[in-house]
């Protein structure tokens, strides 16, 4: 599966409305459920009951790093032209060990080659787990807050929080949330969507 699409290509080529993008990995691919259930999915209903024209394209691929993410941008940003980008990659970067620089490198990539075909670009804070060591933590988490500062991206903080911490949101693996964390998930990252929003021009 390259494409988890919730938008289909011919509702872009007529009458378009303003596209969100998510490129992520398998917290955003609604891994281990049923794809309705996800919070990509759970924000596209949201904003159409809210009124909102926008349409949700999600370009999550479970066990994707910053890396693949990099590799597959550009021909999303060329195919689905979407007015914001959503970036919710990372963790498996700082889960397989890689280079602290080499991810803060990508991350950086990713906004500016949003930033260059006009997107508006949303930042989503990473996190990992303890048994990592806590200086490789804490400067993993520190990449996501400096690159937001220095590229003047909104950030979202942890958008696990309130999830990982319960048993009952989350899947037997421990590592990816269930379909009752889901809509947690999606309150953890509206409110800096919202502000976004409410900065667009009306159409």
């Amino acid at each position: 599966m390259v494409f988890l699409l919730l938008l289909m290509t011919s509702t872009l080529s007529c009458a378009r409305s303003p596209v969100i993008l998510i490129l992520g990995d398998s917290l955003s691919a609604a891994h281990g459920i049923d794809q309705s259930r996800g919070w990509v999915e759970l924000l596209q209903q949201r904003l159409k009951q809210g009124g909102y024209p926008h349409q949700v394209v999600n370009a999550s691929i479970s066990g994707d790093t910053t890396r693949g993410g990099l590799e597959r941008l550009p021909s999303a940003l060329a195919q689905f032209k979407p007015d914001i980008l959503v970036i919710e990659l990372g963790a498996n970067d700082g889960l397989r060990g890689q280079p602290l620089g080499q991810t803060r490198d990508n991350l950086k990539a990713l906004t500016e080659m949003g930033h260059k075909v006009g997107c508006r670009v949303i930042l989503m804070e990473m996190r990992l787990p303890s048994n990592l060591g806590r200086s490789y933590i804490e400067k993993f988490r520190q990449i996501y807050h400096d690159l937001a500062k220095e590229e003047q991206l909104p950030l979202v903080p942890f958008f696990l929080e309130g999830v990982v911490d319960r048993p009952d949101r989350m899947q037997e693996d421990r590592l990816h949330p269930n379909g009752d964390g889901q809509p947690r998930m999606l309150e953890n990252f509206w409110p800096v969507l919202e502000r976004i929003l409410e900065l667009e021009p009306a159409l």
